[in-house]
């Protein structure tokens, strides 16, 4: 590709210098007619300067036409050898001139042939290198005839004139060689640089556009961050001003609370879906495909929404599809949930149908409704971050703005093709393309692993932060467990210390925070503290560190991770969940006291 951009350049050159050589023809054939009038016939004069014009005007059309069509690979040769042949007719003429003009016995009109040919044999190097055939051709139609002449004609400057001819020819051959090379070279290097800066300004437009973008993002995740912590200083506030006036009321107590939970809920699915983008943005979210039974899918996407949309009013039907599709079930589920759920968003009336489509080798997994719909300018913005097009105000009824971004990006990993086909006013079709599954494979049943019993057990505790430090304690000694906690690795074994004093200080578990004080970090202290017992225990990390690089260093090692805001239901089952994964760990089995059931974090 790059060689035939030069070869195209090259030619572009010759056609562009072409112009110069007519009007250097037109300039000495006028010339030659004024000198060669009364040592020439005027007739053959006159039949020369006219086939010398004529070739002038087919070369002027055939450059306009050059320059006015499209050309290609194939076609740019034929225009070359095209430039050769009038080259060599215009050599010819020239060198016809110079077979007549080879006047021995007029000084005036043999100084003036050779003073022109000489003139016109260097004059090709410049102007027909960028093609050496049309110029070695040029040169020797030009030459040969005078030569020819010089070799016929007995005179003393015969021999001198014919070597000073060999001479001429033998160094333009060779300075069109190096000039060929020069003009391959300065079009290369254009023609890379003109690359480079493609390149650059593609890489400064997708960097503008990544500042904007994240500049956007900022914005409304601060905006969005802040709603729900506005709204629990609030509550809290109340709370206080109702303590400060005495006992509470337990109806009261149950109000705030619930609305509490409630904004802290809405916090922390924001704080998820940040997560779930930086997951994938770290490139750390592992594939796991398996043969995917539509049919098992649909049905449990179906109880998941029925009553959703029998509270909306509006019609929810699924095809029903027995096809089996090659990916990962949980990625696929999280992708048509988001699709669903974004639908049911955006449809006041009307309904939402699933369905799919066989497309060769592929199945397209399809949901439409007739909400709003989307302009066409505006269909690639609804899978950027932040974006909803019929939400100004950033109500958070009407979700976060990204559940979409995260279809896309999933979608990118998983390499299923995503699909969307709106028309403004009538609604939307989303899509996402999956392969068949190889029909070897039994397909995966999607079904919820059952909770797990409440344990109590032995927890190493590390949290720098003293209000989150004591909230945690508080929270697992309610719950049961033996906490030896401390803000660094020294409190923890001090505090463990202390109870082996007392008795027996089992150790089943440790859990830390990420950031710790004096530049530690959860899995250094992790490390410690086993190191400190004499074996390795079950571990979790808490965190609210987000980026990329973060999630892949604790995603490297062997730890469980939690993500800041962490409710007492999500902290239970993943202790749970992490001693029940540790066949070594057999921790105390007495019932663990105001435990929540849920679903296991596996």
């Amino acid at each position: 590709m790059h060689e035939d951009k030069i070869r195209q350049a090259l030619i572009e050159l010759l056609y562009r210098n072409s112009y110069g050589v007519v009007i250097s023809n037109i300039v000495i054939s006028l010339a030659a007619v004024s000198v060669l009038r009364h040592a020439v016939s005027v007739s053959w004069l006159a039949g020369w300067v006219g086939a010398l014009y004529l070739l002038i005007i087919c070369r002027v059309l055939a450059s306009r036409r050059f320059f006015s069509r499209a050309r290609d690979p194939r076609s740019i040769m034929r225009w070359a050898w095209l430039a050769a042949a009038f080259t060599w007719i215009s050599g010819l003429l020239w060198g016809t001139l110079g077979w007549v003009g080879f006047l021995p016995d007029e000084p005036i009109v043999l100084s003036f042939t050779v003073i022109v040919l000489t003139g016109l044999v260097c004059g090709t190097v410049p102007s027909l290198s960028a093609f050496p055939p049309a110029l070695t051709g040029s040169i020797l139609v030009t030459v040969l005839p005078i030569a020819v002449r010089c070799i016929l004609t007995d005179s003393d400057i015969s021999g001198a004139f014919l070597f000073l001819l060999a001479s001429l020819v033998a160094i333009n051959f060779y300075y069109c060689r190096i000039t060929y090379r020069m003009l391959r070279e300065t079009v290369s290097l254009r023609l890379e640089n003109e690359s480079l800066v493609g390149n650059l300004q593609e890489e400064r437009d997708r960097a503008q556009a990544a500042d904007r973008a994240k500049t956007r993002f900022l914005a409304a995740a601060s905006h969005d961050l802040r709603q729900p912590i506005h709204a629990l200083s609030l509550l809290v506030s109340t709370l206080a001003i109702l303590g400060q006036r005495g006992s509470v009321a337990s109806g009261d107590a149950r109000d705030l609370a619930t609305r509490a939970k409630s904004a802290v809920g809405n916090l922390s699915g924001l704080l998820n879906a940040l997560l779930d983008i930086s997951r994938l943005d770290a490139g750390i979210v592992t594939i796991a495909n398996e043969t995917v039974s539509l049919r098992e899918l649909f049905r449990d996407l179906r109880d998941e929404f029925t009553a959703e949309a029998i509270g909306r009013g509006l019609e929810f039907r699924v095809v029903d599809c027995d096809l089996l599709v090659d990916s990962d079930p949980m990625m696929l589920r999280r992708i048509l949930n988001n699709l669903l759920s974004n639908a049911f968003r955006y449809t006041k009336t009307g309904g939402i149908l699933l369905g799919c489509r066989r497309r060769g080798n592929s199945v397209e997994i399809q949901v439409w409704d007739t909400g709003c719909g989307i302009p066409a300018d505006q269909q690639a913005m609804v899978f950027e971050e932040f974006v909803q097009l019929q939400n100004p105000a950033r109500d958070r009824t009407q979700g976060l703005g990204l559940g979409l971004a995260i279809v896309r990006r999933t979608a990118e990993l998983l390499q299923h093709p995503l699909r969307l086909v709106s028309v403004p006013g009538r609604g939307s079709m989303f899509s996402i393309t999956v392969p068949k599954a190889p029909p070897m494979r039994s397909p995966l049943q999607l079904v919820r692993s059952a909770p797990t019993a409440g344990i109590a057990a032995g927890i190493m505790l590390v949290e720098d932060e003293k209000d989150v430090l004591d909230a945690m304690v508080g929270l697992l000694t309610l719950e049961g467990h033996r906490v030896y906690a401390g803000r660094s690795v020294v409190d923890v074994l001090r505090t463990h210390a202390e109870a082996l004093k007392i008795g027996d200080a089992p150790v089943d578990l440790v859990v830390a925070d990420y950031r710790l004080e004096h530049g530690a970090n959860g899995l250094e202290a992790i490390e410690g503290l086993c190191s400190h017992i004499g074996r390795r225990v079950p571990a979790i990390i808490v965190t609210g560190d987000t980026s990329p690089s973060r999630l892949k260093e604790v995603s490297a090692s062997s730890v469980r991770i939690l993500h800041k805001p962490v409710t007492g239901e999500e902290l239970s089952e993943a202790i749970r969940a992490a001693l029940s994964e540790d066949d070594a760990v057999v921790p105390t089995r007495k019932p663990a006291v105001g435990t929540t059931e849920g679903l296991s974090l596996r």
